[in-house]
Parts: C-alpha cells; structure tokens; sequence
C-alpha cells in the first residue's frame, strides 16, 4: 500500500473515486471480484469524489505519448497486457 513500484508515499495509493451510489457500487463489486480472483486482499481505496486536480499537460495522455519511455515499455506497458488492454508490437 502507498508505493508503486519504487516510489513510496501517500501520493502513491490506489484509489476509486466516485460520484454517486452507482458508481460506489460497482467498485465495490469490482475489487471484490478481483480479491476472490487473486486470493488477496486488494488495497485500493473506494472514496467520494471531494474535488478534482487536472494534471498538467504533459501528463495528459502520458503513455500514448510516450510508449517507448523505460517507464511505459517497464512499468505501464506489462499490467496493459495481463489486463489484455495492450499487445506487443
């Protein structure tokens, strides 16, 4: 909890947001679904949408722009393919 891979700090924790009942529960529903699938307990938090940051334009959009960065091809590029969402090139 609070890391991601090498960097640790509350800035780093895993969270849902949401904005109404619906959406709380089908989180919800989802982290409960993939703790029975992986026999763990998963952290992530599921929390009310307080306020939201834009992040600046250079994050906008970051692995699409950036797939070949050690970042993206190391970190990003293998939990797209276990989620099936990215195939190699």
């Amino acid at each position: 909890m609070d890391r991601q891979e090498g960097d640790v700090g509350k800035q780093y924790r895993s969270v849902i947001f949401y904005h109404d009942d619906k959406q709380k529960k089908a989180a919800e529903k989802s982290k409960a679904q993939v703790a029975k699938k992986y026999g763990k307990p998963i952290v992530t938090e599921i929390k009310p949408m307080k306020k939201f940051y834009k992040a600046e334009s250079y994050h906008q959009n970051y692995y699409n722009k950036n797939k070949n960065a050690p970042y993206c091809r190391l970190v990003i590029l293998p939990k797209l393919k276990k989620l099936n969402l990215e195939h190699s090139k």
